[in-house]
Parts: structure tokens; sequence; C-alpha cells
């Protein structure tokens, strides 16, 4: 392997504005389930939105991602059969008022949005021994979360709304989709313009979960350690900034 001295970033300062943005794209990102508009996405937008996601990390520069751009009526038929299916099955495993409010959320977008877009994990890409990944061998698997990630951010900076369907058989998602016995469906996403962006996550302003406090899930040296109670302290504002929607 050569030493080859790495090129360095020029100007590698942001402004203010641009934090500002970032946060702003962060805290306003939204998983979109009801609000798609059928208008078509335009090739250059996503282009920039995949190549977002193709710049994620990756642990041993892995790039384990692919992405399949379903676009097919009747291959989203299929696909959104098989989300009943398993939500149904999945509906009975709560109980009383639970399945009520669970059976009341609408939970994905299959047919509405304009594009779904499958992330998927290629488990054998670069061989079986790869650099950060020989004793945690789900790292691939964690590192095209962190494309997902990016392919979700990307596509708020471009007003565009993205969902992410879980609810699903993999075994059903990959026989539909064809996929190879190595490759792993992360992400099954629907993603389009929308009418609009609601102000808190859905699941927290229909009743279903609280976002936690972020100041109780930070501890020192290890699990369920001391806690810093003056970074608590500015943990606990940054959040109430964050949910006030003022600059951070």
């Amino acid at each position: 392997m050569t030493d080859r001295a790495a090129a360095i970033q020029g100007d590698d300062t942001l402004t203010e504005a641009d934090r500002q943005g970032l946060y702003r794209v962060l805290l306003s990102r939204r998983d979109v389930r009801g609000q798609f508009l059928p208008d078509p996405i335009p090739d250059e937008v996503l282009a920039r939105v995949l190549t977002a996601a193709h710049y994620a990390p990756s642990v041993g520069f892995m790039q384990p991602w692919s992405f399949i751009l379903v676009r097919s009526p009747e291959v989203r038929g299929r696909i959104r059969q098989a989300f009943a299916k398993a939500n149904d099955e999945a509906a009975e495993m709560f109980e009383g008022e639970a399945r009520a409010t669970y059976r009341s959320l609408k939970l994905e977008g299959i047919l509405e949005s304009p594009i779904n877009i499958c992330v998927t994990c290629d488990r054998d890409r670069v061989g079986p021994v790869v650099l950060g990944r020989t004793h945690i061998p789900t790292m691939d698997l964690y590192s095209t979360v962190c494309a997902v990630e990016n392919l979700w951010l990307a596509a708020r900076a471009e007003g565009l709304g993205l969902g992410w369907v879980s609810i699903i058989s993999e075994p059903a998602l990959k026989d539909i989709l064809g996929l190879p016995e190595r490759v792993v469906p992360v992400a099954y996403l629907c993603l389009g313009r929308v009418s609009h962006f609601f102000a808190q996550p859905e699941l927290e302003s229909k009743g279903w979960r609280k976002r936690l406090p972020l100041a109780d899930l930070v501890t020192l040296d290890r699990w369920e350690g001391e806690r810093d109670e003056a970074l608590g302290a500015e943990l606990a504002k940054a959040q109430a900034r964050a949910e006030g929607g003022a600059p951070m």
C-alpha cells in the first residue's frame, strides 16, 4: 500500500447560517406517511439526494449499500399487500386502547408517494474479512443505516418528505424485489413532495410516545454511571430550544 499524503479541505469553516441550517434540517426531519403529493421528483433532485446517501460514513469504507428505485405500480401494489398483512399481524400484538390507537395510525405512503426506495446491504460486497468488521460483524448493517439517515436529511433539505416502512415481512420483501440471499433490505422508504411537515413527530402528537429527556440518557464512563450535572443543565436547555424551534 503506497503512503500518499491526503489532500485536505480548503476552507472548512462553516458559517453561522450553515450551522443553523444544518440543525434546522436535523430537527425538522419527520417520518412522513399521509401528506404525499403525486408530483414527480426531478432527476437532478433525486440524484442529489442519492449522492448524499452514497457519501455516508461506512466502516472500512465498505460502502455496502445499493438503492432500488421502485416506481412500478404493480411492484408497489405487491409491497402494499405485504405491508397490509404484516400490519394486521402487528395490530394483534397490542391490547386494548393501544390496539385501537395503532389501527388509527397511517403507517405508510407506498402508493401515494411518487417513488419508493429500498436501501439494501450487500453483506459480501468486499469479501469475508473487512477492516473494522472483524469483531463486530454487523457493522455493514449499521453503515447502511448511516446512508439512510443521510438520504433522509438531504430529502428534508430538498423539501421532500420521507417515510420508513418497517412493518413488512423481510422474506416477502426480498422475494418481491428479487434480492439474493446475501443482500439484506435495511430500509424501505417512501419519498416525495408533501403538502406540509408536522411540527411534532406524529407518534408524539398522537400520544403514542413522548420524546425522552436527553439529560437522562447521558452518563459518565459506564452504563448507569454518574451524570455530569453541569452538562445535564446544558442538555436540558438545548433540548428546550430544539422543542421550541429556537436557534441552536
